[in-house]
C-alpha cells in the first residue's frame, strides 16, 4: 500500500506543478474553477494506468523474460524527465498574459490537454503493473484521489506562496519513480 502511495505521489508531481502555476497565473481563480481542474488531472491520472495496464497486458507474452528492465527503464525515464524539469522551472513572480493564458485551467480544452499531458506518465505505470502481474484498480483509485487532493492543495499554494514549491514537487516525484524502479529491478535481479 506504501508503494502504491508514493507512486501516486511522484505521478501527481507533474500536476501537482500545474496547479501552482495556475494558482499564480490565473487572477480569477475560484474554488469552483479549482475543484473542476483537480477533478479533471484526477480523473485522467485514474484512468491512464488502466489504459497502460491493459496494453500491457496484450504485449505481456512477448517480454515476460525482460518485464522488469522495462518497467524499471520506463520508472527512470519519467523520473529523470521529472528532475530535468524541475531544474527548468523558471520562478517568476508574475505571469504575462501569454504565460497566464497558456496555464488557464479556466478553459476546457486547455484543462483536458494539460490533464493528459501530466497523465502520460501514469500510462507508463501502468504499463510496468501489467508487466509485473500486479492488479491496478486500487493502485488507480489511489493515484486518482491522490492527484486530486494535491491539485487542490497546489492550487491553494499558488495563489499563496507562489513558485517557491512547484520545483521541490517535481524532484520528489523523481526521484520516488527512479527509486520505485529501482526496487522493482533490484526484487527481480535477487529471484
Amino acid at each position: 500500500m506504501l508503494t502504491y502511495i508514493l507512486v501516486a505521489l511522484g505521478l501527481s508531481a507533474d500536476a501537482f506543478a500545474v496547479s501552482v502555476s495556475s494558482g499564480i497565473c490565473v487572477k480569477e481563480l475560484k474554488f469552483r474553477h479549482a475543484l473542476r481542474a483537480s477533478l479533471v488531472f484526477g480523473f485522467f491520472q485514474f484512468g491512464m494506468p488502466i489504459l497502460g495496464w491493459i496494453l500491457g497486458g496484450t504485449f505481456k507474452i512477448y517480454i515476460e523474460k525482460f518485464d522488469h528492465w522495462i518497467a524499471f527503464a520506463l520508472l527512470a525515464f519519467v523520473g529523470g524527465r521529472m528532475l530535468k524539469e524541475a531544474f527548468e522551472i523558471e520562478e517568476p513572480s508574475s505571469c504575462s498574459d501569454e504565460e497566464a493564458k497558456k496555464k488557464s485551467i479556466l478553459n476546457w480544452g486547455t484543462l483536458v490537454v494539460l490533464a493528459v499531458a501530466t497523465s502520460i506518465d501514469a500510462l507508463a505505470v501502468g504499463l510496468s503493473y501489467s508487466m509485473l502481474g500486479e492488479l491496478i484498480l486500487i493502485p488507480a483509485l489511489i493515484i486518482g484521489s491522490i492527484t486530486f487532493i494535491v491539485c487542490m492543495i497546489g492550487t491553494e499554494f499558488g495563489k499563496r506562496l507562489g513558485a517557491r514549491f512547484e520545483r521541490w514537487a517535481e524532484v520528489f516525484g523523481g526521484l520516488v519513480l527512479i527509486g520505485i524502479g529501482v526496487k522493482i529491478l533490484a526484487e527481480h535481479i535477487g529471484r
